[in-house]
């Protein structure tokens, strides 16, 4: 699989099931959360996982508790940081032989009104969601070419479809996301570069204790998709080549209101944001 694709091979139609033992893949958000449960899951299913973050004890756990034959890799380090993303693609191609798919699941937010908030705290949620995810895609974009079955994955929001108050500068970023995936998927049809776009619902992970401002809002509670549900969800749209997914019955209702009734989630939100007095609790 390492071998350099020849065009004839790039441009064949590929049909059926991504085959996803020995599949070479890179992680971005690979500590905690929907990240960790994806590595999991794929090298369960044979896959040779390269997972990223910034906390190495996290990643080394994770690595330490992988039951594959072949354990997963890890590389610890900041992903807005340029000169990381051009290093984790030479370990990509050292350490893995090549790359086949890029997950990108590391993620970040704010809470509060815009305009209350700094500058400094738009930098941060648009690096971490937006830029840093989009300039690695870029950087992996020669070593995916080489891969005979080639494929990006970015983990967004349905808050991308679909804004809330208070939640701006991490709408604004997985709006971008959403956005970027949905050009990149026609450029890269033609080499045959599968790129689906994953809207999460409410999940379980640190989101919350985790933001670069503000706290969760009163509003903001419910039950949340287990993060092994979402993985499991995830890793089956790899390998089924969906171009977007809804994982569980939340996002899936929440991206049917937004196109049908938008209206409706405002006057909710509106209603709900007057009753807790119009702030994050």
């Amino acid at each position: 699989m390492s071998a350099r694709v020849t065009a004839a091979t790039r441009t064949a139609p590929r049909r059926g099931r991504r085959r996803l033992a020995g599949l070479r893949v890179l992680v971005t958000g690979g500590s905690s959360g929907v990240g960790a449960a994806v590595a999991r899951a794929l090298s369960a299913r044979g896959a040779r996982v390269l997972a990223t973050a910034r906390r190495a004890d996290r990643l080394a756990a994770l690595a330490a508790a992988s039951p594959s034959p072949a354990p997963i890799l890890w590389e610890a380090g900041d992903l807005t940081d340029a000169s990381f993303r051009t290093h984790l693609v030479k370990a990509a191609r050292a350490r893995l032989g090549g790359l086949d798919v890029v997950v990108a699941a590391a993620g970040c937010g704010a809470i509060g009104a815009f305009s209350a908030a700094t500058p400094a705290t738009l930098d941060r949620v648009l690096d971490v969601d937006f830029r840093a995810p989009v300039e690695l895609v870029r950087l992996c974009l020669p070593l995916l070419r080489e891969s005979p079955d080639p494929g990006i994955v970015l983990v967004g929001s349905i808050l991308g479809s679909h804004p809330l108050p208070l939640h701006g500068e991490y709408c604004a970023a997985k709006a971008a996301l959403a956005s970027f995936a949905g050009s990149l998927r026609v450029e890269l049809a033609a080499e045959r570069v599968d790129v689906m776009l994953v809207s999460l619902g409410p999940t379980e992970s640190e989101f919350w204790d985790g933001l670069v401002a503000g706290s969760r809002p009163a509003w903001s509670q419910g039950r949340r998709m287990p993060t092994d549900h979402a993985a499991a969800a995830i890793v089956s749209g790899m390998e089924r080549r969906v171009r977007e997914l809804l994982p569980g019955w939340q996002a899936k209702g929440y991206a049917l209101l937004a196109r049908l009734w938008p209206g409706m989630i405002d006057a909710l939100v509106a209603r709900r944001l007057r009753t807790d007095g119009g702030g994050p609790s």
